[in-house]
């Protein structure tokens, strides 16, 4: 018994050796070794050859389901009324001439495309995850064994890997956060709070086995003012953080979310609240003012959609991120369905268990746009800076999510 201990504890030395050098040393650095590359290069090759494999596999057309854009849970037919409707130019009134008009608006009710974007993408092409495709079927003996050995691929070698770099970047940024909050305010602090959440927010994002790719870099955004961005995942943060240090503002989570979030902001000056104070929000309102006021703090980052989208289209931008003042530096994401989904449904699953979802998938690539900054200018009103800014939808987010009883109620 002693001498299998012994071995255990022998491989368990070896891998945190080589997480630590392969892995967590040149991420903290900002050097990659082409791992992550490489690995990625295998994998859309892997995909090409298993969408080729389905196109080809099918011998016979199979009956499409006709969905949505998204996740349809109703049977749409895109049938003219002229068809439908039997002697539509008759003057006398049948019963089941408005059956037509009743389905049409039970379809509108039950999916309009306002809900849709709560839901995860459906993808067109099966990316060999058990999760996406729900219309996938048998096609070839070669592909379910390339789904097999991808399954054991991911839970029983990128799972443990990518819960060690968690564990070792999440428990950094904690420890580092807590460390650098006990010094006084000062220069020093400001700095070494910005290694810290540099470095572990690289970490994590190997943790993903992130592949991320920035454009207009010289548009990113600088101190003193407010970074705007949609909102698809809490990954959305490590995302931009691993490029620049921003203080950041949002809902006061609690469990694991919380624990990060209390760590933190003794180091930073993050802005956590709850939403439903009004007290709180006034609060908030008036801090951020005040760190816009001053030109050598770190810049604040928004999602001013208030809740997390499908990644598909952008929500309706709260009219409060354009009241604060300051410099507007607009930032798109954008992820990469193909390779797993980042979006986190908060009405269906904990954090932990998203970590999980996403850390069983293939990968993480995404891409971030800095776009031009902006200026509310003084004849402005907040609504029309916030349709140049990106506003692209009349919903808020966080309103359409909620329930209809809950929203007819107000």
């Amino acid at each position: 018994m002693e001498d299998v201990w012994s071995v255990v504890l022998r491989v368990g030395e070896v891998w945190v050796t080589l997480v630590f050098t392969l892995i967590v040393l040149p991420s903290a650095l900002g050097v990659s070794l082409g791992i992550s590359e490489a690995y990625l290069w295998v994998l859309m090759k892997t995909l090409e050859w298993a969408t080729i494999r389905i196109q080809k596999g099918v011998k016979k057309p199979q009956p499409q389901i006709k969905t949505s854009a998204t996740n349809g849970i109703i049977e749409r037919d895109e049938t003219p009324m002229e068809k439908e409707i039997v002697h539509p130019h008759r003057v006398d009134f049948e019963f089941s001439d408005i059956f037509y008009f009743c389905r049409k608006g039970f379809e509108a009710i039950v999916e309009d495309e306002v809900t849709q974007r709560f839901s995860s993408e459906e993808l067109v092409s099966w990316n060999l995850l058990t999760r996406t495709n729900v219309n996938f079927h048998y096609i070839s003996l070669r592909l379910t064994i390339v789904w097999v050995i991808g399954v054991i691929v991911r839970y029983c070698f990128l799972l443990p890997l990518r819960i060690t770099l968690a564990t070792i970047g999440i428990t950094s940024m904690i420890v580092g956060t807590m460390i650098v909050g006990q010094l006084p305010n000062s220069s020093v602090k400001n700095y070494l709070s910005e290694v810290v959440h540099l470095t572990c927010s690289r970490i994590l994002v190997r943790a993903l086995s992130g592949t991320i790719h920035y454009h207009n870099k010289e548009n990113r955004p600088q101190k003193g003012g407010i970074c705007v961005a949609n909102h698809t995942s809490p990954i959305d943060a490590i995302i931009l953080t691993n490029d620049g240090c921003y203080a950041m503002v949002g809902q006061a989570h609690g469990g694991l979310m919380g624990i990060i979030q209390r760590a933190t902001v003794k180091a930073c000056p993050h802005v956590w609240f709850e939403r439903s104070e009004v007290k709180d929000r006034h609060l908030v309102t008036k801090r951020l003012r005040e760190h816009v006021a001053d030109k050598n703090k770190l810049p604040i980052l928004i999602f001013p959609e208030g809740t997390c989208i499908n990644n598909t289209s952008v929500m309706m931008f709260k009219k409060g991120s354009f009241e604060i003042g300051g410099t507007i530096y607009p930032v798109a994401i954008k992820y990469d369905p193909q390779f797993g989904d980042a979006f986190w449904n908060s009405s269906k699953y904990n954090i932990v268990s998203y970590l999980l979802r996403i850390m069983t998938s293939w990968a993480i690539v995404c891409n971030v746009w800095y776009m031009p900054p902006m200026v509310r200018q003084a004849f402005l009103g907040t609504l029309s800076h916030g349709d140049e800014a990106g506003m692209y939808q009349s919903w808020p987010g966080a309103h359409a999510r909620q329930p209809q009883h809950q929203q007819t109620s107000r």
